[in-house]
């Protein structure tokens, strides 16, 4: 592995512990001001609408759509995925027309 190969995964893996980071404030920050929220509803409004599960629920859908891009979406659409569907669809077509692709056709 040449420096630049080196210098260029250093960078890719910064950035994932970076996003990974990022993550973690947010849920962190999630699991204390939710709370805080609640409080203050259950303090002045409880008993008219309890309003604390609106920024709860939609600040709960951001932490699960963050989470995926962290953990998850290298897992759906990583490298060997497209590589994996045209291969797919490369055979799907053969089956369909009877063609091997990459191979003589006498």
């Amino acid at each position: 592995m040449n420096s630049f190969d080196q210098e260029d995964a250093y960078l890719r893996a910064k950035k994932k512990v970076e996003n990974l980071k990022g993550f973690y404030w947010n849920l962190i920050t999630y699991l204390i001001v939710i709370p805080v929220l609640a409080y203050v509803n259950y303090m002045t409004t409880w008993d008219e609408i309890k309003w604390f599960w609106f920024p709860a629920f939609g600040w709960g859908l951001g932490i699960a759509f963050h989470a995926f891009s962290v953990f998850g979406a290298h897992k759906v659409f990583g490298r060997d995925w497209e590589e994996q569907k045209i291969k797919q669809f490369m055979e799907k077509e053969k089956r369909s027309t009877g063609i091997n692709y990459g191979q003589d056709n006498d």
